[in-house]
């Protein structure tokens, strides 16, 4: 069965200590009583992370699989889906000192596609016959660039991991 959706997500930003609201779409299939298949995009308009934004926007993309039986008229899945995060340039200068390593906020100002992997899990309740409401929640791990100074003023020399809480809720059609 095929399934596309209409979705607002937010993630909370664990590296910036700021929240990001975005809206996007999904399809998915489901392969057997337990397996699906899905992709996502989501949008985030706004300048992120605030006052100091290094960002205008942002653009996310995630592919992946759901696995989790029904319960009931509810489906419980698990959930795996790597992807990219594009964070746009910066909506205008942004004064970074000339330091070695950069910090983090001034590596990522000139724009940047950033690896993302979600892993999760969510509930999936079907409203009527052809319609659903979907949650879900994850740890959106991105993966920084290095050498950088992170926002907690830590070098890494290498490029790491942030964790991001990232929580959606969805509305679609199944056919």
């Amino acid at each position: 069965m095929t399934e596309i959706a209409v979705l607002l997500a937010i993630a909370f930003s664990g590296q910036f200590d700021a929240s990001d609201a975005g809206i996007g779409g999904r399809v998915g299939q489901q392969l057997t009583p337990l397996i699906g298949i899905e992709a996502e995009v989501a949008y985030y308009p706004s300048h992120f992370p605030g006052d100091r934004s290094f960002s205008r926007a942002r653009v996310e993309g995630l592919f992946g699989a759901t696995i989790g039986p029904r319960v009931g008229r509810a489906r419980l899945f698990a959930r795996v889906r790597p992807g990219l995060l594009r964070v746009q340039e910066a909506p205008g200068p942004l004064a970074c000192i000339a330091i070695f390593p950069p910090l983090l906020s001034c590596e990522l100002a000139a724009g940047r596609t950033l690896l993302a992997l979600d892993l999760g899990g969510g509930v999936d309740l079907p409203v009527g016959e052809r319609t659903f409401v979907r949650l879900d929640a994850g740890d959106r791990m991105v993966r920084y660039p290095g050498p950088v100074f992170d926002t907690d003023r830590n070098v890494h020399d290498n490029a790491f991991f942030g964790h991001d809480l990232r929580v959606a809720v969805a509305g679609g059609l199944r056919f």
